[in-house]
């Protein structure tokens, strides 16, 4: 089984950066897609942005330009770099991996951004 482990959230002012990690508990060989999804109050869960294994990217419109996704395949750890956060962005934030035909999900960390 594997465990996502994050780190990274917080509390930041409108204008501001944060940077989330995540890390699979164990190693992960093969193709694999690992990405950040929100949930707001009310909201449905949804895609932030992706990176494969192989270092393709995908982001949401709502940050594109705003947030940067990449990974360190020696460390297995992937990073989200956030910046010039607004409110909008405050949310949940759950690591995600996508790997031999599974789907694992991390506990999710709190982003606040304070206008």
């Amino acid at each position: 089984q594997v465990q996502l482990v994050e780190s990274g959230g917080g509390l930041v002012q409108a204008g501001g950066s944060l940077r989330l990690s995540c890390a699979p508990s164990g190693s992960i060989f093969g193709p694999n897609i690992m990405g950040w999804y929100r949930q707001a109050p009310g909201n449905q869960r949804e895609l932030v942005a992706s990176i494969s294994s192989s270092g393709g990217t995908n982001y949401a419109d709502s940050v594109k330009g705003r947030s940067t996704i990449s990974r360190d395949n020696a460390k297995n750890t992937m990073y989200l770099q956030m910046n010039s956060l607004k409110p909008e962005d405050t949310a949940v934030y759950f690591c995600n991996l996508r790997w031999s035909s599974l789907q694992y999900w991390g506990q999710g960390t709190q982003v606040t951004v304070s206008s």
